[in-house]
């Protein structure tokens, strides 16, 4: 454990240095926009009771946002012109969080208009997203500005997916200067996460490419696997249907997802190879067995951190009016 605090505790450090570099800060709006962090926060806090699944959505969108062009809204983005956009791709046709902070932007400009950008909007939103959950506060550095390019081909490409191995998932990360504890917490994340089922169905139906339910992913514990076919995904063409990522609680951030996972129970096969690598299934063991607020501790730092990705600032980029569309100039 203590190993952990103070990996946790040198993370923060490389945070902060890293955030200095970025030119992001905390309180970047006391001034220029006093209540934008509170507005954010009270819709929040509002609105998530009554959509509990637009809590994971918006963290999924924050990390999407963030692999492709850095945190810069660029998955916000429509299509222009033919050229379809980051929200086109695949991995981001499920999130369903574009309306909300759509809305949270009107409010904000209402107040502050063109000052607060739809990336830190965005990164602000998960952040209070996490907390109305039950999981961790943490102070968001801010002044990240909106980029004005979206393209569907690179969220295809730089976006991890659910079928990676551990090997793929750890370079996926390396490739945008997160490491591998940082792929253990923010994988964490899925404590309050759903899936589709045909983002699963190969390891319930075709793992090998034989077909049928004797064809399942070994990796995947039997009875669990037996119980998704008949309860869930009952076909393997089902593309509608949506399980719980951390079944009975779903709702709140905690830390039954790794419970989950150590029992060979996690739902993408992304889950499952976090336990096939040694380090990475010391550091989910090592919080397991300890205090949730290890957990809080340590997956703060790393969202931090990945907040931190190539974010646009100064002159760089705009504030954009309207998030799904670029400023007219």
């Amino acid at each position: 454990m203590a190993r952990i605090a103070l990996a946790a505790l040198l993370v923060v450090v490389a945070v902060l240095a890293g955030g200095a570099r970025a030119q992001l800060m905390e309180g970047f709006y006391v001034h220029s926009c006093p209540p934008a962090e509170k507005i954010i926060k009270d819709y929040v806090m509002e609105h998530i009771p009554r959509v509990p699944g637009i809590a994971a959505t918006l963290l999924r969108t924050h990390f999407h946002d963030c692999f492709v062009r850095g945190c810069d809204a660029s998955v916000l983005l429509n299509a222009t012109g033919g050229n379809e956009a980051e929200k086109d791709a695949a991995p981001n046709l499920t999130l369903r969080s574009f309306g909300f902070i759509d809305r949270i932007k009107a409010i904000v400009e209402k107040e502050c208009p063109g000052v607060v950008s739809c990336a830190d909007i965005l990164a602000l939103a998960a952040r209070d997203s996490v907390v109305v959950t039950g999981g961790p506060f943490w102070s968001v550095p801010t002044g990240r500005r909106d980029g004005t390019v979206s393209i569907k081909q690179e969220a295809l490409d730089q976006i991890p997916a659910p079928t990676m191995n551990f090997t793929e998932l750890l370079q996926s990360f390396q490739n945008k200067s997160l490491n591998l504890a940082d792929l253990v917490w923010l994988s964490g994340a899925h404590t309050i996460g759903i899936g589709h089922c045909n983002s699963f169905s190969e390891r319930l139906y075709n793992f090998t490419g034989r077909g049928g339910p004797g064809d399942a992913d070994p990796s995947l514990d039997p009875a669990y696997a037996a119980n998704l076919r008949r309860t869930k995904c009952p076909t393997p063409t089902d593309n509608t249907t949506i399980v719980e990522m951390d079944p009975g609680s779903f709702r709140t951030f905690d830390l039954s997802y790794y419970r989950g996972v150590l029992k060979r129970r996690g739902l993408f096969q992304s889950d499952a190879a976090l336990i096939t690598d040694a380090a990475a299934k010391a550091d989910i063991l090592s919080v397991v067995n300890g205090p949730p607020e290890l957990f809080f501790q340590v997956f703060a730092a790393s969202m931090v951190k990945m907040g931190a990705i190539e974010v646009k600032t100064g002159s760089e980029g705009e504030i954009r009016k309207h998030c799904a569309v670029v400023n007219k100039h």
